[in-house]
Formats: structure tokens, C-alpha cells, sequence
């Protein structure tokens, strides 16, 4: 055997990743290798002389499977095949095959060369990807809430799933092939949106946008789009995916609340009017008058006897008091400092007035990212104010602490006093001598907030509530 006769079987006797072997005309193995033990499972001494066809599946060998991919390898040259084969224990592997056909000099045919390679992990691995992308592909074709179909590079569309239906009104076969801009209205088809999407998408590798979109039936519908450009491992374009979702009921209840927020605006507005039109009122007529009174009751208390005197001076005494309450009145319609110096600055200030006299001992404490709205200010001002209201005339306590804080977008107030608590649910106490328990709740509610009250017998009463963004002005979030 000349040397390089004898290099080359040295290499296919040591190769193990694949079985390499000879048969004769008949199909007989004639020769072995180490990966052929390996993958086999047999000795050279144990197979040597056998049919090939004991590596196939007997369902296969009573087809005639063997002896078929020998003629087709005498006929064409060669025959490559993947299947089950049977290892000598009986297991099967999945095997890619090769088997050629040999024929020497003069064309008379000498046997067959077959390679074999156990690809069972790699047909593992492919079909596991096979399931995963079918599992995939079904979750996508079976999303209803989402509308979520393909572009090719031009922006032509060619797949299609249950979700894109149900939001689009197209069956797959009406709609497939067609450009997307079908479904943009036809002013921003002419202003070239659909395609100065696509340009974006591909420049920044994602698009997102909000708009209007059209349904088969010529209905619009606002739309949440995401387009994202899709690119192969040599970065060339293959297409794009396009996910949309129909939004109309979010921006409907989105302009809702905004419309309500306006509402409520124009309500707290129109009652602080209210409000100051009466503390004017009270002030430059009803006080006034009163102080008139008083200044002749006290110059008649002096024209007059003894006995009569100190009748008329009880009388001044009493539209003094009611002087002060009304005055007392006026600041509780329309407190000072509100307007300019901000919402701690005014609550500070009527903490500072209101407390004066009672004995309460009182704390204050804020952290507010930002100012609230003016109708905001004034919905957490009144209930704050009711609160402290309730703790002079109904807590009994020697001290109360009052923050307030930036929390969820909103402002949260707490009012917690030392006194005697409550004697039964805040149910029971909301009636007429608690008509301010309900005033909070209805002003938090009405603002789309909350508000809370609780405390047991003699261990005090904690007031929160909170109001939220909603109440905030234009730069609030």
C-alpha cells in the first residue's frame, strides 16, 4: 500500500464524528471505523459481513427502504437521506446519510462508501425552535387586543393576525399585499406620513406615534403604533413589524377627565366667587351697619341713667360678639394670603389665626414638588380648613399637627390631633352636627380623590385625604 493509500485510511479510521464504512455490491459492510463503533455501537469484529439494512428500522426494512437507496446511488451517483437508524441496543438516532456509489476504471460498479452522522441533538434543537416559532407564531395570529402584522421593505403587507382584523375590519386575504397607508386618513397619505414613518423607523430602528387611523368601513380610530425595521444578520432591511392598538376608549375617557377637570374648575370657581361676593358683602354692609349700631348704643349707654345704661351696654356687648363672629366669618369665606403667597403660606397663616386663643398648640409641615393649581389650592384649603374646624369645636385636644406632601401624582394631607377621639363610626357622627364630616368627603370625591377618618375613643382623630394631578395647573403631571 503506497504511503499516501495508507495516511488516508489512518485519517477515516480515526475520525468519530462520523461512521464511515464500505460495502460491497451487495450491500455488505466491508469496512469500519472508529465513529462508526461510536455511533453505531458495534465492534468491526461484531458488524463486518452484515447487511447494511440492520441499522434500519424494521418498518423501514420491510419497505424495501435499503435496498431502494442503493439503486438510486447506482443511478444518480450518489443518495443523501435523513432518518431514524437503529443502534446495535436498539436505540434509535436521527442520522443524515450519505451513500456513494463506487465504480472503478472501466465503469464496473465495486461497492459503496456510506457517512453517516448522528445529528439527533441538532434535530432536537431544530425542532424545539420549529415548535417555539410555531408556538410563537400562534400566540401572535391568536392576540385579539392588539393588531400585529408584517411590512415587507416597501411597506406591503404580508401577514396578518386575528388582532389586526378585529381593529382593521380586513380579512387576511383582502388585505395582504396592500400598502399600509391604507389605513391613514387621506390627509396624512398626502402629506406623506406613512412613508416618512418608515424613514424613521429605519434611522432609529423603531417608530412610535398616536393618531388617527382608518377601518375598512371608513371609520376612524386613535391609534397607538409601533413600527419597528427589521434587519438580517448582514444588516440588510428585511421588512418591518407593525403592532398597533386601538386607543379611542382611553382618549375618550382621557378627554372625560379632562373635560371634568374643567367642570370642576369652573365650580370651585364659581363657589370661591360666591363666597367672596358674600364675605364682601358681610363686611362692607352687615359689619359696617352693626359697627354704627354700636357706636350709638354706646352713646346713648352714656346719655342715659344708671339703670337704663347698663341695659343698652349689654346690647353693645352682643353686636360686638356678633361683630367678631362675622368678622370670623369673612376670614373662614375668603382667608388672606391665599391668592398670592401660595398654599403652605396660606395655611400657615390660618393655622397661626384660627389656633390663636383656642390653647391648641399646633405643628405644620410641607413638601410639595409644585403648586398646586389655583382651584386645587382651594379644594385642599377647604377641606383642610373644615378639618381644623372639627378639632376646635369638637376634638377637645391640646395639640394638632397638620403636613402636607407630594404622593402619586397628587398632594396628601394629614390633620392628626390628640383628643378624644371617636365615640362611634364616622357613618353615625356624618349628621347635623357633623355636616363638615361629609363637606370633606364630598369636595375630595368630587375632585377625584379620597378622604379618610379615623381614630379610637381618647386616643385622637386622624384626618387624610388626597387629591390628585387632575387638580394640578398646566405644568403638572
Amino acid at each position: 500500500m503506497a504511503d499516501g493509500d495508507r495516511d488516508l485510511n489512518l485519517l477515516v479510521q480515526s475520525v468519530i464524528d462520523y461512521s464511515i464504512f464500505m460495502l460491497d455490491t451487495e450491500g455488505r459492510i466491508v469496512s469500519w471505523n472508529e465513529g462508526a463503533q461510536l455511533i453505531n455501537g458495534y465492534t468491526e469484529e461484531e458488524i463486518t459481513g452484515s447487511h447494511f439494512s440492520v441499522f434500519y428500522p424494521p418498518e423501514d426494512v420491510a419497505a424495501g427502504k435499503p435496498e431502494r437507496e442503493l439503486v438510486t446511488a447506482i443511478a444518480e451517483g450518489r443518495l443523501e437521506d435523513e432518518g431514524w437508524r437503529v443502534r446495535k441496543d436498539g436505540t434509535r438516532f436521527w442520522a443524515n446519510v450519505i451513500i456513494t456509489a463506487l465504480f472503478d476504471e472501466t465503469g464496473r460498479l465495486r461497492g459503496f462508501g456510506k457517512v453517516t452522522r448522528d445529528r439527533t441533538a441538532q434535530r432536537a434543537g431544530e425542532q424545539a425552535l420549529r415548535e417555539s416559532e410555531e408556538r410563537f407564531r400562534l400566540l401572535v395570529q391568536s392576540v385579539v387586543d392588539y393588531a400585529i402584522f408584517m411590512l415587507d421593505p416597501e411597506g406591503c403587507i404580508v401577514s396578518w393576525n386575528a388582532g389586526a382584523q378585529r381593529i382593521k375590519g380586513y380579512r387576511a386575504d383582502e388585505i395582504t399585499g396592500s400598502h399600509f397607508s391604507v389605513f391613514y386618513p387621506p390627509e396624512d397619505v398626502a402629506a406623506g406620513k406613512p412613508e416618512r414613518e418608515l424613514v424613521t423607523a429605519i434611522a432609529e430602528g423603531r417608530l412610535e406615534d398616536e393618531g388617527w387611523r382608518v377601518r375598512k368601513d371608513g371609520t376612524r380610530f386613535w391609534a397607538n403604533v409601533i413600527i419597528t425595521a427589521l434587519f438580517d444578520e448582514t444588516g440588510r432591511l428585511r421588512g418591518f413589524g407593525k403592532v398597533t392598538r386601538d386607543m379611542t376608549e382611553r382618549r375618550m375617557a382621557e378627554r372625560t377627565l379632562d373635560e371634568r377637570g374643567r367642570l370642576l374648575a369652573h365650580l370651585v370657581q364659581a363657589q370661591e366667587a360666591e363666597r367672596r361676593r358674600i364675605a364682601w358683602d358681610v363686611h362692607d354692609d352687615t359689619i359696617q351697619s352693626m359697627v354704627a349700631v354700636g357706636m350709638r348704643l354706646q352713646l346713648l349707654a352714656g346719655r342715659l341713667p344708671p339703670e337704663h345704661a347698663a341695659t343698652v351696654e349689654r346690647l353693645d356687648e352682643a353686636v360686638t360678639s356678633a361683630i367678631n363672629r362675622l368678622r370670623g366669618l369673612t376670614f373662614r369665606l375668603r382667608p388672606p394670603g391665599l391668592d398670592g403667597d401660595g398654599l403652605a403660606e396660606a395655611v400657615n397663616g390660618y393655622l397661626a389665626q384660627s389656633m390663636a386663643g383656642t390653647g391648641l398648640r399646633y405643628t405644620f409641615s410641607h413638601d410639595l414638588e409644585r403648586e398646586p393649581a389655583p382651584e386645587g389650592a382651594i379644594t385642599i384649603f377647604r377641606i383642610l380648613q373644615e378639618a381644623l374646624t372639627n378639632v376646635r369645636k369638637h376634638a377637645r385636644a391640646t395639640t394638632v399637627s397638620v403636613s402636607m406632601e407630594s404622593a402619586d401624582h397628587g398632594v396628601l394631607v394629614r390633620v392628626v390631633d390628640d383628643g378624644v377621639g371617636l365615640s362611634q363610626p364616622v357613618e353615625r357622627l356624618a349628621g347635623r352636627d357633623h355636616f363638615g364630616l361629609l363637606e370633606m368627603r364630598e369636595r375630595a370625591e368630587t375632585a377625584g380623590g379620597w378622604w379618610s377618618v379615623g381614630g379610637r375613643q381618647g386616643e385622637g382623630t386622624t384626618v387624610m385625604f388626597w387629591v390628585p394631578a387632575l387638580m394640578y395647573g398646566e405644568g403638572g403631571s
